[in-house]
């Protein structure tokens, strides 16, 4: 996330919307930069951690921002678009959005890869328990029963950027936010959780094999498909 973010944000200081922002993990490290950053969560839990980290915190809806027009010169919204399942709801986040950032700023957004569930259920091999569940996201992009991620939307990559382009935004880049490398991770987490790794496992850090691999793929964009997590980035008209 650092890493693609230093790509396109203005030079700080600058003003920053972190919309649907939790706890402030992204909001942290965007002010330790120095940039000016303003968190809104539709958690209460979450802005009380935000505001007693030092960060500008407000309850709300990412549909109905409290800010007024051309107030950021970026915006990042790293759960609002695949927390909400309707794309009516989308599109009012990102409209909303769109107006709250000036004219030729950034826009940047987080979603799931519809792949994922596949992927990831593959790899822990509980494929053959949620095969419904699986299948449903692969081919609608949501299923009611998921109890990985309740009331979660899943994308394909043309899905993300059309919904992006209907909106009005330009330039519109996609990255694979974890990479294929993201995966390692999960085979780990899963199949290791409270074990001692094998020496293949720790000779060199998993985490740091993780993320040079997803930073090498990030140079071919027909790699993009193979993250979990998807980052796309637009610029406001």
């Amino acid at each position: 996330m650092q890493d693609l973010l230093g790509r396109y944000l203005p030079e700080p200081p600058a003003d920053i919307a972190d919309i649907g922002g939790g706890p402030g993990v992204h909001a942290r490290w965007l002010q330790d930069r120095g940039y000016s950053v303003e968190l809104l969560d539709p958690v209460e839990r979450h802005i009380q951690q935000a505001t007693a980290a030092g960060i500008t915190a407000v309850q709300g809806d990412a549909r109905r921002l409290p800010w007024e027009n051309d107030h950021f010169d970026a915006a990042l919204l790293a759960g609002p678009i695949y927390h909400l399942t309707e794309a009516a709801d989308r599109r009012l986040a990102l409209r909303e959005a769109i107006r709250v950032v000036r004219p030729g700023g950034f826009l940047a957004v987080v979603a799931i890869n519809r792949a994922a569930n596949l992927i990831g259920a593959t790899l822990a091999n509980t494929l053959l328990d949620r095969q419904r569940v699986v299948a449903e996201i692969l081919e609608t992009g949501f299923s009611p029963d998921n109890e990985r991620m309740a009331q979660t939307t899943y994308h394909t990559t043309s899905q993300l950027r059309t919904e992006l382009t209907n909106v009005g935004l330009r330039s519109i880049t996609l990255h694979g936010l974890t990479g294929p490398g993201g995966w390692l991770t999960v085979a780990i987490d899963r199949h290791f959780p409270e074990i001692e790794l094998p020496d293949t496992l720790t000779r060199q850090d998993p985490m740091l094999t993780a993320l040079e691999c997803s930073r090498l793929a990030d140079r071919h964009p027909e790699l993009t498909p193979a993250s979990s997590l998807l980052f796309a980035v637009g610029q406001c008209v």
